[in-house]
């Protein structure tokens, strides 16, 4: 087999069997990486060392993201020092204000199990502060960025247009919950009363928008296959 499935459920759908949050948005099961196989292939194709992860519950796209390059290193792409987020083979970030809004984080202990098997370079600050009091200033240039932090319109719209500008002209930015139909058929139970609720079609709105100075491609397998999760919607955006 190509993938090691039981490595993959080791390590990346589950923290050493315990099922990693929020991977079931991502169509992901203990032996399938949903989501995570276009991640991986991205990485790997594009040859990306700078990856940008803005938002995420249970780390599921950013260790995707670093074995990615890891495994670049041993395939013989990269070369020089292998460290994981200080060396030759490039730095993945994870943004996340960890503040509880959109969802819990379960990673941002030090001695968590993400932090302690990938070792990410993490900024607990709103993507607004991220952006102007580290990037901007370290002059970060990304040639991967995912979004997805805040899901309403106004927020993942703010996202895009401030970090767009950081990709370069080669890279590839992806959205996440770009989906409408998968938002529209998805049942909220009825003990969430209506004020707690918050719809997460920000994204699937801002698509809408893009204009043609990006080429974009949509990746939705909601109803392939109704006994298995479906991805929420998995976008990839390019520079015209």
């Amino acid at each position: 087999m190509i993938v090691n499935k039981d490595w993959v459920y080791r390590n990346i759908t589950t923290n050493d069997g315990k099922q990693v949050p929020y991977r079931w948005t991502h169509g992901a099961t203990d032996y399938h990486m949903g989501d995570g196989l276009m991640v991986y292939a991205l990485v790997q194709h594009m040859r990306a060392k700078t990856c940008v992860c803005l938002g995420s519950g249970g780390g599921f796209i950013p260790r995707i993201m670093t074995q990615a390059r890891k495994e670049l290193y041993h395939q013989e792409i990269f070369t020089g020092n292998p460290d994981n987020n200080w060396g030759d083979i490039g730095v993945t970030y994870i943004v996340d204000a960890a503040n509880g809004v959109g969802g819990f984080t379960d990673w941002t202990k030090d001695d968590s199990f993400f932090r302690s098997n990938f070792h990410p370079r993490v900024i607990l600050k709103t993507t607004e502060e991220a952006y102007y009091n580290y990037f901007v200033k370290e002059g970060v240039e990304i040639d991967y960025l995912h979004i997805d932090a805040d899901h309403s319109y106004e927020g993942v719209k703010k996202d895009f247009d401030m970090y767009s500008k950081l990709v370069k002209k080669s890279g590839i930015i992806t959205l996440h919950d770009t989906d409408q139909k998968y938002h529209d058929n998805y049942i909220v139970t009825d003990d969430i009363k209506p004020e707690y609720y918050e719809p997460f079609d920000g994204p699937a709105k801002l698509l809408k928008e893009i204009g043609p100075e990006w080429k974009v491609f949509n990746f939705f397998n909601e109803g392939n296959h109704r006994e298995k999760p479906s991805s929420t919607g998995f976008t990839l955006i390019q520079h015209a």
